[in-house]
């Protein structure tokens, strides 16, 4: 009788051992009975079925994939080395263990497949100046492969661009005669800004002579005030001209 009693003991805890279930928040339980599916339970408490029950638990939290290095040729045959990470989550637990085996490997091969596939359509240039378009692009692309899986993509950032060192090299020197053009106009720029006042001020004093008088005294006044040295300097006629005419006509 005591054995009986063990043994009944026993099954009972085998039996809630293999029935009950506990599934998190952010659990799903797809349940197959005999094979076929059944019901997608969860979360919380669920009971199954010894034996004739099998469960896959499937996470329905955001999954950042990373994807790893992909060597690519781009449209302007230069050959970089492009790394992305991938954003995404299950929508629906059972299209994800029914209609792929492994839903995660199978995302990140589509995924290198995908990078690779558009970045080599795309020119250097567009990979350096337009990541956003294309994140965007293969954000798109890849969630319409997946979503028969029951995979929602909903973000791909290019994480980084490996270019070679002679690729580098160039990009230095096109940037720094980039640099020296800019500052070559600005200077030419400026000079001819410099020419059109200059110009302006010729038509000033050509109208009223006495105003190349007033700036020569100026300039005096400058040089004297920066150095204490004697300082020789020619003197206009047209300034004694007035002391000339009065002494003139005193004489008369």
């Amino acid at each position: 009788m005591p054995s009986a009693f063990a043994i009944i003991v026993i099954f009972i805890i085998f039996f809630l051992a293999s029935a009950i279930r506990i599934l998190r928040e952010y659990e799903r339980a797809v349940v197959f009975r005999l094979g076929r599916l059944i019901a997608e339970k969860g979360p919380g408490l669920i009971i199954l079925v010894p034996i004739v029950d099998k469960m896959v638990r499937v996470s329905l939290r955001t999954i950042a994939l990373d994807v790893p290095p992909q060597d690519i040729i781009t449209r302007d045959n230069v050959s970089v080395k492009v790394s992305a990470v991938i954003y995404f989550r299950v929508l629906d637990p059972r299209k994800a263990v029914v209609e792929v085996e492994d839903y995660l490997f199978a995302t990140s091969q589509m995924s290198q497949t995908t990078l690779r596939s558009i970045l080599g359509q795309s020119e250097l240039d567009e990979l350096l100046s337009q990541r956003d378009k294309i994140n965007k692009e293969l954000q798109v692309i890849i969630d319409t492969h997946t979503e028969p899986w029951g995979i929602k993509v909903s973000n791909v950032e290019v994480k980084q661009i490996d270019l070679p060192v002679e690729m580098q090299r160039a990009m230095a020197r096109q940037a720094e005669a980039e640099r020296e053009r800019r500052a070559k106009v600005i200077n030419a720029e400026g000079e001819f800004q410099a020419s059109q006042k200059l110009a302006d001020a010729a038509k000033v004093i050509g109208d009223f002579p006495v105003a190349i008088q007033l700036r020569f005294l100026q300039t005096l006044v400058e040089v004297a005030s920066e150095n204490n040295s004697t300082t020789i300097f020619p003197v206009p006629i047209d300034l004694l001209a007035p002391f000339l005419e009065n002494k003139t006509s005193g004489k008369k």
